[in-house]
């Protein structure tokens, strides 16, 4: 059983930064893509970043140069550096990890951006 545990969401001023972690843990040899989602009140979940087994990154235009996904691949985690927040940056974020042929939520973390 696989489980994802997230942490580092907060309340922010617009302008300040934050880092979110997601570890996972459980019966794992290998893990594939490694991918940040959002979802604002009212508003469907969206697409932040991701980032492959092999390093590579893409993000969405709303983050891109603002936001930057890692991985530590020994300890099974990913992260989201978020620099210059904005308040619709406001939202929950969402890990999601791809292992073997399946995905995997995470739980969700909020991450509030006061203007």
């Amino acid at each position: 059983q696989v489980q994802l545990v997230e942490s580092g969401g907060g309340l922010v001023q617009a302008g300040g930064s934050l880092t979110l972690s997601c570890a996972a843990s459980g019966s794992i040899r290998s893990i594939n893509a490694m991918a940040w989602y959002r979802q604002a009140p009212g508003k469907q979940r969206e697409f932040v970043a991701i980032i492959n087994n092999g390093g590579s990154t893409n993000y969405a235009a709303s983050v891109k140069g603002r936001f930057t996904i890692s991985r530590d691949n020994a300890k099974k985690t990913v992260f989201l550096q978020m620099n210059s927040l904005r308040p619709e940056d406001t939202a929950v974020y969402y890990c999601n990890v791809g292992i073997a042929f399946r995905t995997y939520w995470g739980q969700g973390t909020q991450v509030t951006v006061s203007s």
